[in-house]
Order: structure tokens, then C-alpha cells, then sequence
């Protein structure tokens, strides 16, 4: 089959997006179970999903799936069907969005990875097969009201700055596959304890817990769907939500509120805030909190330096962007991991 991919351009499917009169659903989803042939499946998978005019983002890879979706309300049993008609994700739990303006992607990719979470391991002993077991939002607050459990949250670190569960232990590093070592190390002397692992949406922390019971340990779970489905059940059963804050997600909308609590704090002034931004210079593009005062008086950038660049000639502020590498450009204050140009803030503005 030949690859199948968008032919128009990201602005013209924005553009599209922001016409569509129809409300659409944001969804994610992600199994892990095993994939022959990951390009073919890819493909097929795309047919499917264009003709039904989903948008977002999706990793196939021999162990699973793994997507981050939009699709027309109209057209969501439609997708439910297609999905749960294919053996290995009959049943599949689709995690809706908590917190959704419908515009959270506005084109559909779908890429073959050698694994849908980069883990770093190499055991061929490792076996997901043997994984934490689940609990839903019930059995994680009943857990956690007992003092020897405790709770690991296994995303970066800007995730759990915005928001996280109470007594939550952060794992401070900046990959998931770093995250892994580092989480068995600081929880040696809790092998004998109740462990929960949680993420976004679940696919992390059961691998996590996969992990964990490969390093020797005993009672570990994860919290199943994650995030959205925690806040989900809460909701619908009337249960006390023990998530502080903002549950930060990888698409257009970079977060969707869980509580009205703000825990996070402008990385600009230190007001309370909690909204995620990208610096509007495009030589920039770093991923901050920032609230709307800093945003007027900064003009949505993340530091004078950049908001004089903005106000350059177009030529010269390309000119300024050639051989920059913006990946993983993420304000991560406890670390120092600042561009340069951030220092030039006007004092006591971080």
C-alpha cells in the first residue's frame, strides 16, 4: 500500500478547523499489544480515520498504539465501531477530554515508531504481559488514604509543576526513559509498600509499573486511564478528586482544568498561574507559564530579548532562526535550563 499522508498545508487545515460549524470530541487512547508489520497497519489506519474526519496525532510501533484525537461528534460511534472492529482493540477505552474547546488538533498524523513510549530498556527479559494492576478512581482514593502507600507521578516535570495528586513524589528528570532507573533507585527502601504510578492518560505509568515489577518489586499499580479518566469517574460518581490543579496535555489546548486550585506560578512575575504558553518568537518557541499581565507586558514572549526580536524585519528575524534547534525548549527553572537570553529579564521577573 502506498503511504498515505495530508496533502494540504498545517495552516490551510487550521484555517478548516476554525470554520467547522460541527463540535468535535477530543480523545485519546492506547494499547499495547503486538503489531506485525507497523507500516501496513499505519496505513489502513489512516484510510479509516481520514474518511472519517479525525485530526491528531498517533504512534504505531510493534508493541501497540498510541493517539491523541479529535473527531466530529457525529462521526464518534463511527470511529468507536472501526476501532473496537479491529480484534486487538475491541473494548478499548477512549479517554474524553475533561476539558474541551474541540480545537485541540486541526490535521491527522500517524508515524511508525520502534516503540509508542521511548523506555530505554534493552532486557529482552522485560515483559509488558506482567504489569501493575489497575485501579479506577474509587480504588485510588481508598489507597491513598492509607499511609503506606505511595504515589509516583511519571511525567516531566512542567506536567506536574501546573498540577498533580496530593502527596504525589515527582521523579525529577526530564525523559520518561530516564524517569524509569530513577523512580526503582528512589523507592528501594518502599519495596514493601503499596506503590500507584500514574500519567496523563495511563500509557506511561503502566509501563512504569511493568518496570517496577521487573526490578523486584512487589505491590505496585498504576491508576487506570490515567489523569482523564480519574477525573472522569470523579465527576460522574460524585467522589472527592484528590488532583490539585491542571492536568497538562500534549496538544493545542496545554492543559484542561481538574480543580479550581492554582498551584503553579508565573514564570515571569510569580503570580499565581498556571497557563502554558510558547514564546511567540519563533527563533524562541520556549514552553512557559506565563500569566495575562506578563503576557501584555511581554507581548506573549518569554523575555525582553525576545520581544525586541519580534518587532524586527521579517528577513532579519529569519535570519536569527537559522540552525536553531527548538526541541525540548522548556523553561525548567530548578535546573537552570534557560536560553541565554533569558537572563536578560528585567530583574525579579523570574
Amino acid at each position: 500500500m502506498a503511504f498515505l499522508h495530508n496533502r494540504v498545508s498545517n495552516e490551510e487545515m487550521k484555517k478548516r478547523l476554525y470554520a467547522e460549524t460541527e463540535a468535535r470530541t477530543t480523545i485519546s487512547f492506547y494499547q499495547y499489544f503486538p503489531i506485525a508489520d507497523p507500516r501496513a497497519f499505519r496505513d489502513e489506519l489512516y484510510a479509516a480515520l481520514d474518511a472519517l474526519k479525525v485530526f491528531g496525532r498517533i504512534y504505531v510501533a510493534q508493541e501497540g498504539i498510541n493517539a491523541q484525537i479529535s473527531v466530529p461528534a457525529s462521526n464518534f460511534e463511527a470511529l468507536k465501531a472501526y476501532l473496537y472492529s479491529i480484534e486487538a482493540l475491541h473494548g478499548l477505552r477512549l479517554n474524553v477530554a475533561v476539558d474541551d474547546d474541540g480545537k485541540s488538533f486541526w490535521i491527522l498524523k500517524i508515524k511508525v515508531r520502534d516503540k509508542i513510549v521511548a523506555d530505554g530498556i534493552e532486557d529482552p527479559g522485560f515483559d509488558m504481559a506482567n504489569r501493575g494492576k489497575y485501579v479506577n478512581a474509587e480504588e485510588f482514593n481508598q489507597l491513598t488514604d492509607d499511609p503506606d502507600t505511595i504515589v509516583i507521578d511519571m511525567r516531566n516535570h512542567y506536567e506536574f509543576e501546573v498540577g498533580h495528586f496530593q502527596n504525589a513524589i515527582e521523579i525529577p528528570s526530564d525523559t520518561f526513559r530516564d524517569q524509569l532507573p530513577m523512580a526503582a533507585d528512589m523507592m528501594q527502601h518502599a519495596k514493601d509498600k503499596n506503590i500507584i504510578m500514574y500519567c496523563t492518560g495511563g500509557i506511561r505509568c503502566e509501563k512504569a509499573s511493568a518496570y517496577m515489577l521487573h526490578q523486584g518489586f512487589k505491590k505496585v499499580y498504576h491508576l487506570e486511564g490515567g489523569i482523564i479518566h480519574y477525573a472522569n469517574n470523579v465527576k460522574a460518581k460524585g467522589l472527592p478528586n484528590k488532583f490539585k490543579g491542571k492536568n497538562f496535555v500534549f496538544d493545542d489546548r496545554l492543559g484542561e482544568r481538574i480543580s479550581d486550585e492554582i498551584i503553579a506560578h508565573c514564570h515571569q512575575c510569580g503570580k499565581p498561574a498556571d497557563t502554558h504558553v510558547n514564546c511567540v518568537n519563533e527563533g524562541c518557541h520556549l514552553l512557559f507559564i506565563q500569566c495575562e499581565e506578563c503576557k501584555t507586558k511581554y507581548e506573549g514572549c518569554c523575555s525582553t530579548a525576545c520581544q525586541e526580536v519580534i518587532h524586527l524585519p521579517e528577513a532579519e528575524q529569519e535570519q536569527l532562526r537559522k540552525g536553531v534547534v527548538k526541541d525540548r525548549n522548556v523553561f525548567n527553572k530548578s535546573k537552570s535550563r534557560l536560553r541565554p537570553r533569558l537572563n536578560e529579564i528585567d530583574k525579579g521577573a523570574v
